[in-house]
């Protein structure tokens, strides 16, 4: 326990160093303010610059307060995924590429507890940055729309979407323990976005797994889920992280050895 006290307190000043506190927050931050701002002034930017003919109108469907975080939650789901594996794809193998893990791995550490220090404070960064993101769109939908989903709906919201951020940090830092940085990025952005392909191919029969999650939290804002889809997901979920932090552990510790001296 120690040991990790020790790690995580080496990952948060890591953290401040290469200023991922402050750029990657930023980014849910910035298209959380965004996405409710293009919609409810987008008519107005088409008139402006959209060469309509004189005396034509340009009319949008009513957008709720659902709406538009199932759009920001899209931007999340391409931009947001990338943004978090590019932050996290050099968590263990960069500091097996600079030489910085050999000054580690020459002591006798415990893997768990070094795997889990860097899982702990990516995991913590990523939840944190995605509920600025929606909290921000929050303050806009208030303002701007009619529609704003209820208090308790958005909290199961934001907790079921917590639950797809951690899987996506878990798989990028196993990935990372596994695989040199390239490799490491490649691996996670493949893994997810084929996941994404083969759901929207068979997502019908495919009701219990992580890429189901996203529309599983929306469905709370629109009407409320199927309980017993969602809690097959979420526990095949659980299960896969719990595995993948077994692996990125394992892993962590096999390639020791190819620290840089």
């Amino acid at each position: 326990m120690k040991q990790f006290g020790l790690f995580l307190g080496k990952e948060w000043r890591e953290q401040a160093r290469s200023f991922k506190l402050v750029w990657v927050p930023l980014v849910f931050i910035f298209f959380g303010a965004l996405e409710p701002l293009t919609y409810h002034f987008l008519p107005q930017i088409l008139e402006s610059v959209g060469n309509m003919p004189e005396g034509s109108e340009f009319t949008l469907p009513e957008m709720t307060g659902a709406d538009v975080y199932a759009s920001l939650t899209g931007q999340y789901q391409t931009v947001g995924l990338l943004v978090l594996v590019l932050a996290f794809m050099g968590s263990l193998s960069g500091e097996r590429k600079s030489g910085t893990g050999t000054l580690l791995y020459v002591r006798p550490i415990s893997y768990a507890a070094y795997y889990m220090s860097k899982w702990t404070a990516a995991v913590l960064l990523a939840a944190a940055s995605l509920w600025l993101g929606y909290g921000m769109a929050a303050t806009y939908i208030v303002q701007l729309y009619d529609d704003m989903p209820g208090f308790s709906d958005l909290i199961l919201f934001l907790l079921v979407m917590a639950v797809w951020i951690i899987f996506v940090v878990t798989l990028t830092l196993t990935a990372s323990a596994a695989l040199p940085t390239g490799g490491a990025a490649g691996a996670a952005l493949g893994i997810l976005f084929i996941g994404m392909m083969i759901d929207g191919l068979v997502g019908t029969y495919w009701t219990w797994s992580p890429w189901k999650l996203q529309s599983y939290g929306l469905a709370y804002l629109m009407g409320g889920p199927d309980t017993g889809d969602l809690a097959g997901a979420l526990a095949v979920t659980s299960v896969l992280i719990a595995v993948l932090v077994m692996c990125g552990i394992l892993m962590a510790r096999r390639n020791a050895a190819k620290a840089r001296v």
